[in-house]
């Protein structure tokens, strides 16, 4: 069993594709509102990966509720220069929500997340049941 990534829009695929801002050069603040993830599943457990640069780990909201596991932030700017008889007052804003449907061999207790260099880490230990077993001999009896 594996992570699933969840697409949280309304539109079907192909609607996505067809209403993309790309139009006028949208397209790169598209792709920036949506952190690329990578998924690892090793032997006991899973790693998840979000790239997430410039932000606070105080900003991060992190949530499990019925087996979904949701990241969401919001991250606001402003920054305004006063001098020479004019002011210039530049700001922006983003968020972005992402959700993963935890397989069941995921042991939610045990889910730890950290944040440094931008990359925001997620260890999803697996359950004691779900680990592979070691070899074993049967022996043959008369």
């Amino acid at each position: 069993m594996s992570i699933v990534k969840r697409n949280n829009l309304v539109f079907p695929s192909l609607m996505n594709e067809i209403l993309k801002p790309d139009w006028f050069g949208g397209l790169e603040n598209y792709r920036d509102t949506f952190p690329p993830v990578n998924i690892q599943d090793n032997e006991t457990s899973f790693e998840l990966e979000l790239s997430v640069p410039g932000r606070k780990k105080e900003d991060f909201n992190i949530e499990i509720n019925e087996q979904v596991l949701t990241i969401s932030n919001e991250a606001k700017k402003e920054e305004e220069v006063k001098g020479g008889g004019y002011t210039r007052k530049e700001f922006s804003y983003s968020s972005f929500k992402r959700s993963f449907t935890l397989p069941d061999t995921v042991n939610e207790e045990g889910i730890k997340a950290s944040y440094e260099n931008g990359i925001l880490r997620f260890t999803l230990p697996k359950k004691e049941e779900s680990l592979p077993k070691p070899k074993r001999l049967i022996e043959i009896e008369k």
